[in-house]
């Protein structure tokens, strides 16, 4: 049952706008339509605002709980 519950929280919007973007820098990168320098920065940039949206929300939850208790 907890299996399902992490694929369903990695089936979400931001997820699979990452997994798609980054599938489609990496294929362009492989034809070589951008270069690794041009690579590395947009994978950079998506990666880090994955991230950063992540933690925004787990410490949103966090203060939220706290304020419960």
């Amino acid at each position: 049952m907890e299996i399902i519950k992490k694929v369903a929280k990695l089936i979400d919007v931001k997820s699979l706008v990452t997994l798609a973007l980054t599938a489609c820098f990496i294929y362009l990168s492989a034809i070589a339509k951008i270069s690794g320098e041009q690579f590395l920065t947009i994978f950079t940039v998506i990666i880090s605002f994955y991230f950063g949206t992540q933690s925004m929300k787990n410490t949103t939850n966090q203060e939220h709980k706290e304020g419960e208790l």
